[in-house]
């Protein structure tokens, strides 16, 4: 069972969330949930548990956190990520989407498309930026990286 099996996003510090942000947050969460990948790889020096796991996600100290339990609530793993190389993908992602909420209100159907081919192009980098910050922590797949990345940026916006 490697797999996220229950979410939790620390967002106690941030503003409110605009609606389309609170839109990009439940939706993410909620496909993270329905399908998603991700293995705690095996290590000669400890054992690791298996999953599936639950996530708590946060940043404190500008590091993005990744505080990881079983199901029986014991510890699983911690890991600390700095948050530089997130930064400008996160402030890209951010300025397409709202592009993107803009031109959903007012452009036709074609611009509507190509701004969306844009922030996906955006969110996939996000997506293998994260993939590769986590090597050796945690093996996700694109799909996992993708949600995974929404929420980072749901962070992201309030700090």
């Amino acid at each position: 069972m490697s797999r996220i099996s229950h979410i939790v996003l620390d967002d106690r510090n941030l503003p409110p969330p605009t609606p389309e942000i609170e839109q990009e947050r439940k939706v993410a969460m909620f496909d993270l949930l329905e399908d998603n990948s991700f293995t705690l790889p095996k290590r000669e020096d400890r054992v690791v548990a298996e999953g599936p796991y639950h996530v708590d996600l946060s940043i404190k100290d500008k590091r993005l956190v990744f505080d990881i339990q079983t199901e029986a609530a014991e510890k699983a793993a911690e890991f600390h990520l700095s948050l530089s190389p997130f930064r400008q993908v996160v402030k890209d992602y951010w300025a397409i989407c709202e592009s993107y909420f803009d031109a959903v209100k007012n452009m036709p159907p074609s611009q509507i498309e190509t701004i969306d081919m844009a922030r996906r192009g955006i969110h996939n980098e996000g997506a293998r930026v994260l993939q590769e910050r986590l090597e050796g922590k945690a093996e996700i797949d694109l799909d996992t990286a993708r949600r995974l990345f929404t929420l980072i940026c749901v962070l992201h916006f309030g700090g």
